[in-house]
């Protein structure tokens, strides 16, 4: 059935021709129309326009007055490991206490805690658990998510996660996006042989991954105190003989070369970026590479923030996404990103929502058909309660505004 919305205070991300990204100057530009409407029907966009264009629609379509009400494409959140079992405040007050996130890493805690709960936990269990974080982040506007392994770092337990994810995908309206992130930490096991436990990620995991057709993509933490660019140029190189497409975290504890690895094997995306210099600013500039800040994860863990704005200066586009997972960044809410991207990196509110949209579409490979409201792409959009404007969306940073959710055109209850 048809889905029509009318009186569209301001349809914003609207696109005629619809861009791949955005990058440099051009993500302070935001395509907006005033008075709008917007017209969808089996699952897509099929039409949108000033009020004074709309349509004579069926009698049997369904419509939504938005009168005062801002429309936007749903938000892509292009970096989460919300696939997790339980949680670990325990670490977070040692966080306050002054632990750093490698000191409580080389006690035990960590991803490794994360790997000991989710080993205890059930599959049917894992997934009730990600389901209410899933429905959580719908109702916060989320309409894709890209969701990695790697709190697993067993081939059962990998499989058990990548297996949830795909049943999330299933049995849910998002649009959810799979990523294999064996080489999230070294086990404990493997501690003084961390050669061995790469050769079972590429020998093991990586074929029996591909082989049940359970990620789109392969990820390596490549960074200080976890895996070094060599290993993970042989786990890229292992994951692309296998269709898995790279994406990676890179340069969140240091200038660790994750970018420059990241670039060299055409990754759709690195992440984190907190240390980002002129050499890999100058890297990431003759790439089709996105560069993926996550904002929530600096904030709560009270490090550095990426150079946001010197990147854009210098002519990158730039993704955020939420990093979503139990022990750095425990929370999916895409507004407060949009905000954390305003208040704390400067962004212009223009460059966050393309930032949080089009670009972190890009990011998890979808820019095709989600990210903006344009023509054949998929009807995943929410509207507002009624505000003055997008820029109230980061300044008013803890208002619920998210008022109705549309997935797949359907009104999601």
């Amino acid at each position: 059935m048809a889905l029509l919305i009318k009186n569209i205070k301001k349809l914003v991300q609207a696109e005629d021709t619809p861009r791949v990204w955005v990058a440099g100057a051009d993500m302070a530009q935001l395509p907006c129309i005033d008075n709008a409407f917007l017209l969808m029907d089996n699952g897509l966009i099929v039409d949108f326009g000033p009020m004074s264009k709309m349509p004579i629609v069926s009698a049997n379509a369904e419509v939504i007055d938005a009168a005062g009400c801002l429309v936007m494409p749903s938000f892509c959140d292009s970096h989460t490991h919300l696939v997790y079992a339980g949680s670990r405040e325990v670490e977070y007050v040692d966080k306050i206490r002054g632990l750093s996130y490698e000191e409580i890493a080389k006690r035990g805690g960590g991803i490794l805690n994360s790997a000991k709960l989710l080993h205890n936990t059930s599959e049917e269990e894992l997934y009730r658990q990600s389901l209410e974080r899933i429905n959580e982040i719908i109702a916060l506007g989320t309409g894709a998510v890209e969701i990695k392994s790697g709190y697993g770092l067993t081939v059962d337990d990998e499989l058990k996660m990548l297996r949830v994810i795909r049943r999330l995908k299933e049995t849910t309206p998002i649009t959810i996006r799979a990523t294999f992130l064996g080489a999230h930490a070294v086990p404990s096991e493997y501690k003084g042989r961390q050669d061995d436990y790469v050769d079972l990620i590429i020998n093991e995991m990586i074929p029996m991954v591909a082989a049940d057709d359970l990620a789109d993509f392969i990820d390596v933490f490549c960074d200080k105190g976890f895996f070094t660019v060599e290993e993970t140029d042989r786990m890229l190189m292992a994951g692309l003989k296998h269709g898995l497409l790279p994406k990676i975290h890179a340069n969140e504890l240091a200038n660790s070369g994750g970018i420059q690895v990241g670039v060299k094997y055409e990754a759709l995306s690195v992440d984190h970026l907190e240390f980002t210099g002129d050499d890999e600013i100058k890297c990431l500039l003759n790439s089709e590479t996105m560069p993926t800040l996550l904002p929530g994860a600096a904030f709560f863990l009270g490090m550095v923030y990426p150079p946001a704005r010197k990147m854009i200066e210098a002519g990158l586009p730039l993704a955020m996404a939420s990093d979503f997972n139990p022990g750095s960044s425990p929370s999916g809410d895409m507004k407060f990103i949009l905000s954390l991207g305003c208040i704390i990196m400067r962004l212009l509110p223009e460059e966050a929502i393309n930032a949080t949209t089009i670009n972190s579409a890009y990011a998890m490979g979808i820019s095709d058909t989600h990210g903006s409201i344009a023509r054949g792409k998929v009807a995943n959009v929410f509207i507002t309660k009624p505000i003055s404007g997008y820029e109230y969306l980061p300044y008013a940073y803890t208002t619920k505004l998210v008022d109705r959710v549309i997935l797949n055109g359907k009104v999601i209850e």
